[in-house]
C-alpha cells in the first residue's frame, strides 16, 4: 500500500512557514495534524492568532512547549525551526546515567517529545541559523555535535546543508542551516560522498557543483573516543583546540550515517531565474498600503545615511583602554536590482538604524521603508498573510520566519521519494 499522505507536526510554528512551503509542494500529500506556537513573555499571542486564522482546520497548541506532552502524538514527520540557544547538557542528579539539557534549552524539549511518542516520526526537518554549525565560540561545532549525537542515539541518520536562498533565485540573501533526518535504513545510502553531492534530499533539491577535488573534506567518526556520551561532548568537544576560532568541525554540507560523518564545503550550482527586491515591490492597488508613515522625513535622511555608513569611532573601556571601533557600510538606499538583505525581527523599527530596509521608491523617488506585504513577499508568504496585527509585529513575524520557497523545493523532492513508500 503506497503512502497516500505524509502527516506532519509543526513545532515553533510561528505563522506557518513550513505549512505554506509544504502546501505549495503538494497540499494533498502533506497534511499538518498538529502545531505548537508560543511567544514567551507576552500576553498577546499574535503569531498563534494569525496561525489560527490562516489554518483554522489545524489543531494548534498555544502553550509553552515545556508544558506539552508527546504521549499521544502520531505523525510521519516533524518539522521545526527552534531558536538557537546554548545546547549544553549536564548529568542528571537523580541518576548517575541520566543526561538532561540545561533549563530552557528548546532542542532537548524536541528530543523529549520524540522519546515520549509511542512511535517515533520517520522524518525530521529543521531550519536554524547558519552559526548553528560553529557555536559556541569557545568550542566550535559542539552544539551541532550534540544535535547529531542525540539524533544518532535515537536511531536517525542525518544530512544537512547551509542554504543561501538568494543563490537559488529567491528574493533574499538569507543563509540558514537545514537538517533532514530519517529513521536509520529508510534510505539506502551506499556512499556518503555521493549522498552529499548527488543522491541526498538537499543535493537533488539544491544542486551543488561537482568539484570533489576542490572541496574541503572532513571524514571521521562522530565520537573520539567512541564511548563519549552527550555530557562528554558538551564538556570536551573541540575544547582546548588552539585553532578553535577558525577550525570548523562541520562544513556547510554533510551527513551522518550509522555514526559516521562526511562533511564538505560546497558551492551552489544554479542557472535559473532570480528574483530581486525591485521585483516584489507593491504595484497597482497595493500601493494604497504605502501610507505616509512609511516614508522617511527629509530631515531624517542624513541620519539614516549616517547609521548605515562606514564608521571609525574611538571608544574607551571602563579601565581606560582606548580602541577604534570599526563598522562597515551598508547600501543606502537598498539595491533594487539585487535580492533583499536578510530580514531580522527589528525590521519594523522606524527610527534610523542599520538593519531596516530603506528603498528609493521607483514610482515617486521618495525614500521609504518596506510595507508588511513586501516583507511577506521577501519570505515568499502569501500577500497579507500576517494581516491582523500591528505593522511592527508583522515585521517581527517575517524577520522570525523562513523562506517558504526553500521548504517547497525540499517538499517536492520528499514527495517524489515518499509517495512510493509502503506504510
Amino acid at each position: 500500500m503506497m503512502m497516500k499522505t505524509c502527516n506532519y507536526i509543526e513545532l515553533f510554528a510561528g505563522v506557518g512557514g513550513f505549512h505554506i512551503g509544504l502546501d505549495n509542494a503538494n497540499k494533498d500529500f502533506f497534511k499538518c495534524v498538529l502545531a505548537n506556537q508560543w511567544e514567551p513573555s507576552v500576553k498577546d499571542q499574535f503569531a498563534a492568532n494569525i496561525y489560527k486564522q490562516r489554518f483554522p482546520d489545524d489543531y494548534l497548541i498555544n502553550d509553552d512547549i515545556c508544558n506539552v506532552k508527546g504521549d499521544d502524538w502520531v505523525c510521519d514527520m516533524m518539522v521545526f525551526g527552534n531558536c538557537c540557544q546554548d545546547y549544553s547538557v549536564v548529568r542528571s542528579n537523580t541518576s548517575s546515567k541520566g543526561i538532561e539539557g540545561k533549563k530552557g534549552v528548546l532542542w532537548w524539549e524536541i528530543i523529549r517529545l520524540i522519546k515520549e511518542m509511542k512511535v517515533k516520526p520517520k522524518y525530521l526537518l529543521q531550519e536554524n541559523v547558519d552559526r548553528m554549525l560553529i557555536s559556541p565560540s569557545t568550542q566550535r561545532g559542539r552544539d551541532f555535535a550534540l544535535i547529531l549525537k542525540s539524533l544518532d542515539d535515537l536511531g536517525y541518520d542525518v544530512e544537512w546543508r547551509i542554504i543561501n536562498a538568494a543563490e537559488y533565485g529567491f528574493p533574499q540573501k538569507r543563509k540558514r542551516s537545514f537538517l533532514f533526518a530519517w529513521q536509520r535504513n529508510l534510505f539506502d545510502v551506499k556512499d556518503l560522498k555521493e549522498w552529499v553531492f548527488k543522491d541526498g534530499i538537499f543535493a537533488t533539491s539544491f544542486p551543488i557543483k561537482q568539484d570533489y577535488e576542490m572541496s574541503l573534506i572532513n571524514e571521521y567518526q562522530l565520537m573520539v573516543p567512541e564511548d563519549w556520551d552527550l555530557v562528554e561532548i558538551s564538556d570536551k568537544f573541540n575544547k582546548g583546540n588552539k585553532k578553535y576560532k577558525t577550525h570548523k568541525a562541520f562544513e556547510n554540507a554533510g551527513c551522518l550515517i550509522n555514526g559516521k560523518i562526511y562533511t564538505v564545503k560546497v558551492t551552489a550550482d544554479y542557472n535559473g531565474p532570480y528574483t530581486n527586491l525591485g521585483d516584489i515591490l507593491a504595484t497597482g492597488d497595493d500601493r494604497n498600503l504605502i501610507t505616509e508613515d512609511f516614508y522617511i522625513n527629509e530631515a531624517d535622511i542624513e541620519k539614516w545615511s549616517y547609521v548605515k555608513g562606514h564608521k571609525k569611532i574611538e571608544r574607551v573601556k571602563k579601565d581606560g583602554f582606548r580602541y577604534i571601533y570599526n563598522e562597515g557600510s551598508m547600501a543606502f538606499p537598498d539595491y533594487l536590482d539585487r535580492p533583499a538583505r536578510t530580514l531580522i525581527t527589528s525590521e519594523g523599527n522606524t527610527t534610523p538604524n542599520r538593519f531596516t530596509h530603506v528603498i528609493k521608491d521607483p514610482i515617486n523617488g521618495r525614500y521609504r521603508r518596506l510595507i508588511p506585504l513586501e516583507l511577506e513577499r521577501i519570505q515568499m508568504f502569501p500577500d497579507n498573510h500576517t494581516e491582523g496585527t500591528t505593522d511592527k509585529k508583522r515585521a517581527f513575524l517575517m524577520g522570525n520566519a523562513l523562506v517558504t520557497g526553500i521548504v517547497t523545493k525540499i517538499g517536492e523532492e520528499l514527495y517524489k521519494r515518499l509517495k512510493d513508500e509502503t506504510n
